[in-house]
This record gives C-alpha cells, structure tokens and sequence, in this order.
C-alpha cells in the first residue's frame, strides 16, 4: 500500500498532477495549455507537495500516464517519472491515459474513450460498463470508428459527426489516477511511452554515392 503516491499526466494538452495517500487524494491540479507541459509539470509537482505540507522525500511511489499521445507532451511526463523514481529510489507505475479517463466515467453501457491524436486522427478505446477495456487502444480517423455510443474525452467532443453522443470528461484527472493505482484497480503497464505511431522526426536515409563519368 502507498503512503504517499505523486501521480501525473501529460499526454493531452492538460498537465494534471495529484498526491494520494493511501486513503484519499490529498490535493489535485489541473491545467490544460498544450504548448507548455515542460514550463507546468514541476511547478504542479511542487504546488501539489506544497499543500499537502510534504516533500519529496516523502513520496513512496509515482503513477504516470503513459499515453496514447503526442510525442512531445508524453515524453516530458515520463522523462519527469523516470528520473525521481530513480533519484528516489520508489517504483514508478505506468497507466495508459485512456484508461484513466474511463475511471471518471459512469456509465450503464458500453462506451468509448478518445484524445486527440492530431493529424484529424484519435486515440481511443472501448469499455464495457464496469469501466473495464475491452478495446484498444488504437489510432484511427474518427469515421473509421464506427462507434454508436456515448463517447467521452476531448477527442470525441472535437468530431461530433462521428461521435453522436460525445460528453465529457475532456481529459484525464490525475487524481483518478493516483486513485486506480493506490487502491490496485489500474491496469499497471510499465513507464514507457504509447505511442500507436512513429514519431514524425525520423532518421535520414544515408546519401547515394556519387558516381563520377
């Protein structure tokens, strides 16, 4: 059981960072700015810590969302989770994003969870119920779903002739997650990045030879 779980995500355009301990979410922060994860994510860390009158040594543990998302975003998240649990010699649990927000949905029915992919393209999973994944994740263009029900997250609100019946929420809470991992509910994957695609940077082919006449 955790004492105290620092728990973040920031693969959509909310940095959202929250501590557990064990028992409750002790304090919780949510920005939503997608061209400033790196500038957000330390100070949400230290303001989390600062309410709840703890420091880092404290921590016994770190959740992090590990996507579906955009590179960039994702990467600094990780980065972030990666270096403290080493630094701080705590395990770090990994949690797809997806997952997370179903955890806030309430549901009689089946549903569908969906971020943002860019390139008018979303990442998204299918839930029964329960909250329970029984699709995905993958990346689509929305009309290549095909999906009838209610559907939740940012990527569902921005394309409602695919999504018929989008709602919120938007984005993932990190409060949720510290939740579902604290009380052993997450589907725990390792800290490494979902991404569903190659990043756009690639490395260049080698040049051709010069043949000389």
């Amino acid at each position: 059981m955790y004492v105290l779980l620092l728990a973040f995500d920031t693969s959509t355009p909310a940095v959202t960072v929250a501590l557990h301990d064990g028992t409750q979410v002790l304090v919780s922060q949510t920005v939503v700015d997608a061209r400033r994860h790196g500038e957000l994510l330390a100070p949400g860390i230290a303001h989390v810590l600062a309410e709840a009158g703890c420091s880092t040594s404290d921590l016994t543990g770190i959740a992090v969302g590990v996507g579906p998302g955009p590179f960039t975003g994702l990467r600094i998240g990780l980065m972030t989770a990666r270096a403290m649990g080493d630094a701080l010699n705590v395990p770090v649990t990994g949690v797809c994003t997806l997952d997370v927000i179903a955890a806030a949905v309430v549901s009689e029915q089946p549903f569908l969870v969906a971020t943002d992919a860019r390139r008018r393209e979303v990442y998204w999973a299918t839930y029964d119920a329960s909250g329970t994944r029984i699709d995905g994740p993958q990346v689509e263009r929305p009309a290549d779903v095909e999906w009838q029900g209610p559907a939740y997250g940012a990527g569902a609100l921005m394309y409602p002739e695919a999504f018929a019946d989008a709602r919120r929420p938007e984005y993932p809470d990190a409060g949720e997650l510290a939740s579902m991992v604290a009380t052993g509910c997450a589907v725990v994957l390792p800290p490494d990045p979902l991404y569903l695609r190659r990043p756009d940077a690639v490395e260049p082919s080698p040049r051709r030879p010069v043949v000389v006449l």
